[in-house]
């Protein structure tokens, strides 16, 4: 038995003829920097979200820092952050001359709620950044109750949905990653940032280019962070696929409900109203490490994620709180452990995954 963590690969074979006839197009064509590959791409993607912009940039973590500032985020304001994320969620605030000030999450979901948003709110508090983590949206409407614009980190969650609406489209602004591991992943790294407001939609597109509307004059210090044209060709075809790949995820997502993972594991909690995109399934265990060489033992990929959540990184060393701060945080940071999830993970496959979990608590007792 050998279940892989991620299948990037079996998803995209029957699309993989229709992605190169794409490039080739593109390539015939000879425009490669915002042309009509990036136009359409963005009209798509804004339809596919339910807002009125989709601007492409080069990742997802340009797509974070340029938001922030299209939000209106300045040198010195203070910007809420979970700690349990990826760097990026925080790096990209001081990139944008933002404070990151990190709250605690609910061990649960995985995710900010508005109790440890609260908690972090300061004086000079101007956004928060709300990660959809590991493909569950963030219960964003309590949040929004603060007062304070929110950026929605969706880069884990595009296809997943809350009270009926998209991700992408729950915050003042959004940010979306197209690195190849997510469930709409492009051949290289690309992002885009998503709004209803056509004022942030349009800073957003000077910044991405070098702060200029016209390449002649320079209204602000921008950046050069573009989505390129092949990239978007092959996000064009993809994103059709991707309501069929994340229904093919939650139905694995069940399967493990079905096969009784509980009594093994704790695993997440999709809150009601939610519907997950299931990035990434991740259960948590008293003895997580432990039970991830196991697994491995029985040929079973697993992974802990943010074993050192973004507080206790050095970098982040001027902004973290006290060292219990984030209790959390520190749990899942702790017990986490991430188990297969892709399109391609089918019942029998989930079942060989709990037989070995069933077998390694067995040895445990």
């Amino acid at each position: 038995m050998s279940i892989s963590l991620f299948d990037t690969e079996t998803p995209l074979l029957a699309v993989r003829e229709q992605i190169l006839d794409r490039i080739s197009e593109v390539v015939e064509r000879g425009i490669f920097i915002l042309g009509p590959e990036v136009k359409a791409f963005e009209q798509e993607l804004a339809d596919y979200v339910g807002v009125r912009h989709a601007i492409g940039v080069g990742n997802g973590t340009d797509a974070i820092t340029i938001g922030l500032r299209a939000l209106g985020v300045r040198p010195g304001d203070d910007v809420v952050v979970p700690s349990f994320t990826f760097y990026a969620s925080a790096e990209a605030i001081v990139n944008a001359g933002g404070r990151p000030v990190f709250c605690d999450v609910d061990p649960d979901t995985r995710n900010i709620t508005r109790e440890t948003v609260r908690a972090a709110l300061t004086p000079r508090t101007t956004a928060i950044v709300a990660v959809d983590l590991f493909g569950c949206p963030a219960p964003l409407p309590e949040i929004r109750e603060l007062g304070v614009p929110i950026l929605e980190d969706a880069a884990q969650a595009i296809g997943a949905s809350l009270d009926g609406r998209r991700a992408g489209s729950l915050g003042d602004v959004a940010t979306f990653s197209f690195y190849p591991s997510k469930n709409l992943g492009a051949f290289g790294d690309g992002g885009a940032i998503t709004t209803d407001d056509d004022n942030v939609a349009e800073l957003a597109r000077t910044l991405r280019f070098h702060g200029s509307r016209d390449k002649q004059t320079f209204d602000y210090v921008g950046y050069n962070s573009r989505l390129d044209e092949i990239q978007a060709a092959i996000l064009r075809v993809l994103l059709p696929e991707l309501d069929a790949w994340c229904d093919r995820r939650r139905a694995a997502a069940d399967a493990y409900d079905d096969a009784g993972i509980e009594r093994y594991v704790r695993p997440p909690v999709v809150p009601a109203g939610a519907e997950a995109a299931w990035h990434l399934y991740v259960a948590t265990h008293p003895e997580a490490d432990a039970l991830i060489r196991g697994l491995g033992e029985h040929g079973v990929q697993s992974r802990a994620y943010y074993r050192t959540p973004l507080h206790k990184q050095k970098a982040m060393a001027p902004y973290a709180p006290s060292a219990d701060a984030l209790p959390g945080t520190d749990e899942l940071a702790r017990t986490n452990l991430a188990l297969p999830m892709n399109p391609t993970l089918d019942r029998e496959q989930v079942a060989d995954v709990v037989a070995a979990l069933a077998e390694l608590s067995a040895s445990a007792r």
